[in-house]
């Protein structure tokens, strides 16, 4: 049996518009990789970076489904159902 996320239908943004961490800038902090949110485009860094913006987005907005905002790099993540969500055209 194979995990499906519940949330895909909730994705409005599908390519970020931002190279750098939304939240690091505004601190003057630095991030190790960029994940955008799939509801409402914010970009935020990951859970291995210092601040873990990405998932504090998640925590404060609720907005399930991330993706990889690397270049070369499609797949999402549901921090709800904890699973990989798939991949997005590139």
């Amino acid at each position: 049996m194979s995990l499906q996320c519940t949330h895909v239908t909730l994705i409005k943004v599908t390519h970020p518009d931002k190279r750098y961490c939304e939240d690091c800038v505004k601190t003057g902090d630095w991030w190790v990789h960029l994940r955008m949110c799939l509801t409402c485009g914010h970009v935020g860094c990951c859970d291995s970076s210092p601040n873990k913006h990405a998932t504090k987005h998640f925590n404060a907005s609720g907005h399930p489904l991330i993706r990889s905002a690397e270049p070369g790099e499609r797949w999402t993540w549901c921090y709800v159902d904890e699973i990989v969500a798939g991949e997005l055209a590139a």
